[in-house]
């Protein structure tokens, strides 16, 4: 991507956080980047195309940052503790969501989902994606014998879901200046490892 687009997704990511996504315009974006607006629609043709061009080149940029990469499943062992597996892969998510400009994206994104179709449809794409990711890795820990499920994508469903609902409320919790309770993420884990981890299913 260009120097010059990367300048009109960081001028709309900016107005958006300051005003509410719905509120910008490709006049405002122009005027920020400082072009013109019939020069601004030589690179996007809307601001929705900013906007999902925005989050591919985001999540790219905050995924190397936190050096998030896929998972080596030839290297998963028993000698891994289930556990260990699982809080790395946490970890590593987020970490890339909680990279600065992602996380100003999705507050800006998550604000809007419920009026804006193009915010809903990125949200729903990056829950999928999580969700896809969480299937493979638990595919993996069957195969190893490290976990078993009884139905593999229904728990990959349930464990990605509620991660995303804890992050979720770590950063209400953030935001607000609450309390927040880092052992709600390594209790749920725990508590799965227990029902799931392929020693105690035998032993069971």
């Amino acid at each position: 991507m260009n120097d010059r687009k990367n300048e009109i997704i960081k001028a709309t990511l900016e107005l958006a956080a300051e005003n509410g996504l719905g509120t910008v315009s490709m006049q405002q974006i122009a005027s920020k980047v400082g072009i013109t607006k019939a020069s601004l629609y030589n690179h996007f043709s809307s601001r929705d195309e900013i906007v999902e061009e925005m989050y591919v080149v985001l999540r790219d940029i905050s995924k190397k940052k936190a050096s998030v990469g896929g998972i080596d499943y030839d290297k998963l062992g028993t000698q891994v503790s289930l556990k260990d597996i699982l809080m790395g892969a946490v970890s590593s998510y987020r970490s890339m969501v909680n990279d600065p400009d992602m996380f100003l994206f999705y507050k800006v994104i998550m604000s809007e989902r419920t009026i804006n179709k193009v915010a809903a449809e990125i949200m729903a794409k990056e829950t999928e994606t999580m969700i896809n990711a969480t299937k493979s890795l638990f595919y993996a820990l069957e195969v190893k014998k490290i976990a078993h499920f009884d139905d593999p994508d229904s728990a990959a469903f349930s464990f990605a879901m509620t991660v995303h609902a804890i992050l979720d409320y770590e950063s209400d919790l953030k935001f607000s200046g609450l309390n927040n309770k880092p052992e709600m993420m390594s209790g749920f884990i725990e508590e799965f490892c227990r029902i799931y981890g392929h020693k105690e299913k035998i032993d069971g």
